[in-house]
């Protein structure tokens, strides 16, 4: 019988890159924190109607990617394939909406679709993502623009950019849309396929096909800016100046158009100009209309979501993170030294060092030879006669300088037996 392996498009996140996830996580908390943004977690799986009626059945998304499946009831039930929707139902079903105000979240966890496995981007992919709801200022949009820059310069991140752009309000869309239509529908046979495909469905995704071909025919397209309302136009304005106070460089790109029907107003990419194709390592914008569509009050609101994959994969890039070193480790040998041995162990481990236990039971000098291999500073050794003695034999492994100090010493005052030489 062969091995099971990981499904397509899924990965184990194994030791040596999981310190890259929880310097990410604990970077983006405490920024997030300091905000004033609070962590909310929703399930994985939700009624697949909120994922239709909130992101759109003409989109991508709905149409092509997401993992959909009846349960025993016969209910359609959806892994979640963004993280937006399942917080805007939470905040409805909790009556949040009702209360007026400002209401801030954040979240993260595993996103799942069925698209094509490529870097920085599997079926099974993490996000970290924030929700502010409760405001249509423009000055809304560019605080959530400046926690998610925030979070990126504090790891270090360079050769960023912020792409950004205005969709405006539905009628402001509706009527770009049919602009766009009749520029489109005259050279529909000079798309790819995919565009054929989205051109009457969500042929503003047209305007970022990734196609040589219909790259060059959307340049020439009409331009969203030209179609936005006066009231859309003077908040996109008023956001472009706050940026400019907060001395964030942008760009505005009016073919960016994100992919889901709920978007309004404000949309914004950060891009890496390390990530080749797959640039994007932040993503959001506006959805006033979103909380209403899934049965709340209306309610105004904006929010992004980061990749943490793409995101690690700069990371290494920009600076490779030791594996973990023991601070110290326990050399023993016998019966009874190996039980004390197990019991130091546990009492340095409460004092805040990092112990490495060798259990191999195998001769003293292999076990040293593995405590020089391990970047330890110091190994602490065991054997019959320091069993006896009640004695702990210390080895400062650079130095090779050696002392013999009484167990009791040490479990005392263990920073002061245990410093560098």
């Amino acid at each position: 019988m062969g091995t099971i392996q990981a499904l397509r498009g899924t990965k184990d996140i194994l030791p040596d890159e999981v310190v890259y996830w929880q310097l990410i996580e604990d970077t983006a908390k405490g920024i997030l924190s300091r905000a004033l943004y609070q962590e909310i977690r929703s399930p994985l799986m939700e009624q697949n109607d909120l994922f239709v009626r909130g992101i759109g059945e003409a989109t991508d998304v709905v149409g092509k990617e997401m993992y959909t499946f009846s349960d025993r009831s016969g209910r359609q039930i959806t892994l979640r394939p963004e993280g937006t929707a399942g917080v805007v139902r939470s905040y409805i079903e909790h009556g949040w909406d009702k209360l007026g105000g400002i209401t801030r979240l954040w979240y993260q966890g595993p996103m799942f679709r069925y698209e094509r496995p490529q870097a920085g981007r599997q079926r099974q992919f993490h996000q970290i993502g924030l929700e502010l709801l409760g405001s249509g200022a423009p000055r809304a949009d560019v605080e959530v623009i400046a926690v998610a820059t925030d979070i990126l310069k504090a790891l270090g991140l360079k050769d960023l950019s912020l792409q950004l752009n205005s969709i405006g309000n539905r009628e402001d869309r509706q009527n770009y849309r049919n602009a766009l239509l009749e520029y489109l529908l005259p050279l529909e046979q000079e798309l790819d396929q995919d565009s054929r495909e989205r051109l009457h469905r969500n042929p503003l995704r047209i305007l970022d096909s990734k196609d040589t071909k219909t790259r060059e025919i959307a340049q020439n397209a009409p331009s969203i800016l030209n179609y936005l309302s006066k009231e859309s136009l003077a908040h996109f304005e008023q956001v472009q100046y706050l940026l400019t106070e907060l001395e964030i460089v942008y760009q505005i790109n009016p073919f960016l158009v994100r992919g889901l029907d709920y978007y309004t107003h404000t949309a914004f990419e950060i891009q890496s100009a390390d990530l080749g194709a797959q640039s994007t390592v932040c993503g959001g914008g506006r959805y006033d209309g979103l909380v209403e569509e899934l049965g709340g009050a209306q309610t105004q609101a904006i929010g992004w979501a980061m990749g943490i994959e793409r995101l690690v994969l700069l990371l290494k890039e920009l600076h490779p993170l030791p594996g973990i070193e023991p601070d110290l480790y326990i050399v023993s040998k016998g019966e009874k030294a190996e039980g004390q041995a197990l019991r130091l162990a546990q009492l340095l481990r409460s004092e805040n060092f990092k112990v490495e236990l060798d259990l191999s039971a195998s001769a003293f000098g292999k076990q040293v030879k593995r405590a020089d291999r391990s970047g330890a500073s110091i190994a602490l050794i065991l054997g019959d006669t320091e069993s006896e003695n009640q004695t702990v034999k210390l080895k400062w492994l650079k130095s090779g300088q050696e002392e013999t100090i009484s167990i009791g010493q040490l479990i005392s005052a263990p920073s002061k037996y245990l410093e560098l030489r």
